[in-house]
């Protein structure tokens, strides 16, 4: 006997739940090469590593963070499935930096490209893009005092 699968509630766009999401505690990304992925994170962006392990599907794992944040980057890579490679404009990640200028001028003696911006947004906040490994987009945000949004 098979049971349908019922289509989930929703009100007003939002899904109708017993419980309570709290908070968002990490974002996985696949990645070709973990070593190269965890120096571009770190070494570009200053993001600490706090654990690296292997999976019990053997997937090799890193957790990395910003300082001073909560969020957790997931990096995984499983080497049997093949090269990762993100299509253009797909996924993001965006990260807070307390002055753009000087962002830019670090980016350009480190030898890493600005490939959009920099941009200045309605409220104010201003933003650049750089590429991580496999074709991710990294954004950096200068967010003015009090600004809620990009």
């Amino acid at each position: 006997m098979r049971i349908a699968a019922t289509k989930p509630a929703y009100s007003h766009g939002r899904l109708m739940t017993d419980f309570k999401v709290t908070k968002l505690l990490h974002t996985r990304m696949r990645v070709s090469d973990m070593d190269q992925t965890i120096a571009f994170y770190t070494d570009v962006l200053g993001l600490e590593v706090l654990e690296r392990k292997t999976s019990p599907r053997g997937s090799h794992l890193a957790f990395l963070r910003v300082p001073d944040s909560e969020e957790l980057i997931e990096l995984c890579s499983f080497p049997p499935s093949g090269a990762v490679k993100v299509q253009p404009d797909l996924v993001h990640l965006a990260f807070q930096v307390d002055n753009l200028d000087r962002t830019m001028t670090a980016l350009q003696q480190k030898g890493i490209p600005i490939t959009d911006g920099p941009t200045t947004t309605s409220s104010g906040s201003r933003f650049v893009f750089i590429d991580a490994p496999d074709g991710y987009e990294v954004e950096l945000i200068e967010r003015p005092a009090g600004a809620k949004m990009v």
